[in-house]
């Protein structure tokens, strides 16, 4: 045989074997979807986001809303790690 058919050959046994497989894949049954046994993890609700979100739906507006103003406040001192003013210990030691 010459090299050329022995190559073609090869190649009709390649393409063949790979449409077998892809005809089994596409035709084989899924079985039941495994059960679950761990809870969906599910964030508290976080009353901040919400007001942020309403915020977000006043546009301009809210740059002269207070409870949006403040929101802002408390979600860039989430985010810098700091301590809102009314949390901070005050110290006596000024006597």
């Amino acid at each position: 045989m010459d090299g050329k058919v022995l190559a073609r050959i090869a190649a009709i046994v390649f393409v063949a074997i790979a449409i077998t497989a892809t005809v089994i894949e596409v035709t084989q049954e899924e079985g039941p979807a495994p059960a679950s046994t761990a809870p969906a993890l599910q964030p508290p609700a976080d009353p901040l986001r919400a007001t942020l979100r309403r915020c977000q739906q006043f546009g301009e507006a809210a740059a002269s809303d207070a409870d949006c103003l403040a929101a802002w406040a408390e979600s860039r001192d989430r985010f810098l790690g700091r301590t809102p003013a009314s949390e901070v210990p005050q110290h006596s030691g000024d006597q």
